[in-house]
């Protein structure tokens, strides 16, 4: 067993080293046809809009729902759905950007 982990090690190392500056390495271009490019960004721009049009509702109803129990003297979980409509925020503000550093 040992001598089969050898022999697969040294032609491993045999193996001639990758040229410097990733020679050899296919760079793609982007060749996406240009109505396919507007079709996708009006997409993508309606989300956004949507997710944060949907967030902007989040936090008045929440912070309506909270008027309306500390008025009524009640006590209830309202900041942890405020954290979690926050949170939804920040997801939908970061994902924009994400996508465009990585496409």
């Amino acid at each position: 067993m040992s001598g089969l982990y050898y022999s697969a090690l040294g032609r491993v190392l045999a193996e001639p080293a990758p040229a410097p500056g990733g020679a050899g390495v296919p760079t793609p271009v982007k060749n996406a046809p240009s109505e396919l490019v507007t079709a996708v960004g009006k997409g993508l721009g309606l989300v956004a809009w949507a997710g944060t049009a949907a967030g902007v509702a989040g936090v008045l109803i929440t912070g309506l729902m909270m008027a309306i129990s500390h008025k009524r003297g009640e006590t209830s979980e309202h900041m942890s759905r405020l954290g979690m409509v926050l949170g939804g925020c920040v997801l939908v503000s970061v994902a924009g950007p994400v996508v465009n550093f990585f496409f």
